[in-house]
């Protein structure tokens, strides 16, 4: 895990004035977990990120996770997928680049990938349909060729 202290302080000046300006408490705790968060590479769920800080001594409750969590999706310092399970991933999203997604539906694995000609088209259906286009979310779903070539490993067994 590595931190970006440049773009941390960014976003750590910009939680606070959102903090400030919603006039909730600005305490270690939520810092901690802003850190802990813009140290990671990739997805992450609640329980990874929990358990990540109990290990390195950090004291913070489950409940004060979730709900910094909340605020920093709430206010777009950090993205929440839910990626077709009932478990919700998170990452960073504050001057990182727009990405989309792809999800094996076998073991879940997610692949981040980049297309300028999303950007094309969602200007031009903005443009089309007199929209101000904020932000998009793409997900597409299937199978992987690992999940692919053990499935076809078992039938060849059978």
């Amino acid at each position: 895990m590595m931190l970006d202290k440049e773009k941390f302080e960014e976003v750590k000046k910009i939680f606070t004035a959102y903090l400030e300006n919603k006039g909730l408490r600005k305490t270690s705790e939520r810092y901690s977990i802003l850190e802990e968060i813009y140290s990671r590479t990739g997805h992450f769920d609640v329980e990874e990120l929990y358990a990540g800080m109990k290990e390195q001594g950090l004291q913070v409750s489950r409940a004060t996770v979730y709900n910094t969590l909340d605020l920093l999706v709430e206010h777009g310092l950090v993205s929440k997928h839910q990626f077709g399970r009932n478990l919700a991933q998170y990452e960073k999203s504050y001057g990182y680049r727009q990405h989309d997604h792809v999800i094996c539906t076998e073991c879940h694995k997610v692949v981040e990938f980049c297309d300028p000609r999303i950007h094309g088209i969602q200007t031009m259906v903005g443009e089309l349909l007199n929209f101000h286009i904020l932000h998009h979310s793409l997900n597409l779903y299937g199978v992987c060729g690992d999940c692919r070539a053990k499935a076809a490993a078992r039938a060849a067994s059978e």
